[in-house]
């Protein structure tokens, strides 16, 4: 029991690598794909997406010497390039053929240029340094907030006023960076934020919430628990309880706890059972049709019904690092159940994954119009080939 044989996730792998690399951008970076995979060139090409799509690529080249360098460059040209603020520093969220769309600065799509040059400079390109210690600086001087000990959602593009909100998604985000930081570099003050970031956010917080870990901090980091009610489908904030987040938590509190080593507190590990075991509970085929629901309130009624490609390869990460950590406690039953639900509706065959379902599993669009990514998916379908690692950039044996 467990993830699939290892042909079918090598194949699979193949496939994602391929939208990746299709979704490259003549303007540069990597863009929005349609529902068939299917590069969208007149939307603006977002930071975010280029960096999940350089980063897959890089990993592909660390993990299974895959010759993705090219490609890699391509998105290293875009944040070196249009994507920086060569004026005041940091990156903006998207541009276009005229310069900046969107030049506010977003902690959430900063956690994925500290990733995507993370990975990049394992795999071997140096000239990602200079990105990743620029991302670094930038977060640690402009984003993080000493009061709180967590990481500003939004600042403008002189990166001098704040947005006065605290999201949970981008310092979930900042926590994988971070982990993925330290191993790039052998600095240890990445893991320590990263700690900080997870004792305020869950442990600090969940428990009192009976592990349904609230999306949406104020400025004092006080969960605000109405946030969005009235938008309660937002694909970045929505409403309540995001069963994929609690899922996506969990693997992180296992990769963090395996990179403090002796000096881990206890209750990582345990807070990670738990907020699995909460998300399951509230998320899996609870409104009678198979699949996992988006969002619940806070009293575990299902909010948003539809069901999203990434809390499915989120839940098997999370079930296969788990069922290593805890061997034979039901963990694997589970991560191939999941498995088998993916590849019944939701692996398509334009070798991506349909983005959304609705509740009866027919492909929705309701919250994502198009593919914009395969990072969720990538990591799901590699994970079962590396173990348990405190990040997809720890270098493999013998690499």
């Amino acid at each position: 029991m467990g993830a699939p044989e290892e042909t079918w996730l090598a194949e699979h792998r193949r496939s994602l690598r391929a939208v990746a690399a299709g979704s490259r951008h003549p303007l540069g970076g990597f863009g929005w794909l349609d529902r068939g995979c299917r590069l969208v060139v007149d939307r603006p090409v977002e930071l975010w997406i280029t960096c999940r799509m350089t980063y897959v690529l890089a990993i592909s080249a660390l993990h299974e010497g895959i010759d993705t360098r090219e490609l890699v460059e391509h998105g290293l040209d875009a944040l070196t390039g249009p994507l920086h603020d060569d004026e005041h520093g940091g990156w903006f969220a998207s541009f276009g053929p005229r310069g900046p769309v969107d030049d506010t600065k977003q902690a959430y799509a900063h956690a994925f240029v500290v990733l995507a040059a993370s990975a990049a400079l394992v795999a071997g390109q140096e000239r990602a340094r200079a990105v990743l210690e620029e991302a670094l600086d930038v977060i640690e001087s402009h984003f993080h907030d000493d009061a709180t000990g967590l990481y500003a959602d939004v600042l403008d593009r002189a990166l001098a006023e704040r947005e006065p909100y605290l999201g949970a998604n981008a310092n979930m985000h900042l926590v994988e960076a971070m982990l993925a930081a330290a191993d790039a570099t052998g600095e240890r003050w990445p893991v320590q934020r990263a700690l900080e970031v997870a004792t305020r956010v869950v442990h600090e917080i969940a428990p009192a919430l009976d592990f349904r870990l609230p999306e949406h901090l104020d400025t004092s980091g006080v969960p605000m628990l109405e946030h969005n009610r009235d938008d309660p489908a937002h694909p970045f904030r929505p409403y309540g309880v995001t069963i994929g987040h609690q899922l996506e938590w969990a693997r992180l509190l296992v990769q963090l706890e395996l990179a403090l080593g002796p000096a881990a507190p206890g209750w990582l590990l345990e807070d990670a059972r738990s907020l699995f075991a909460r998300a399951v509970a509230d998320g899996w085929s609870v409104d009678g049709d198979e699949g996992f629901v988006y969002t619940v309130d806070f009293d575990g009624r299902p909010v948003v019904h539809e069901r999203m490609h990434w809390v499915v390869a989120e839940a098997v990460a999370a079930a296969h690092v788990l069922d290593l950590t805890f061997p034979g406690e039901g963990y694997a039953d589970l991560e191939s159940s999941w498995w088998d639900h993916a590849r019944r509706h939701l692996v398509d065959p334009a070798g991506s994954w349909h983005h959304e379902l609705d509740r009866h599993l027919r492909p929705a669009h309701t919250v994502w119009d198009g593919k914009p990514d395969v990072y969720h998916a990538f990591q799901a379908a590699l994970l079962p080939t590396t173990g348990v690692a405190t990040s997809f950039v720890s270098r493999p044996p013998g690499r």
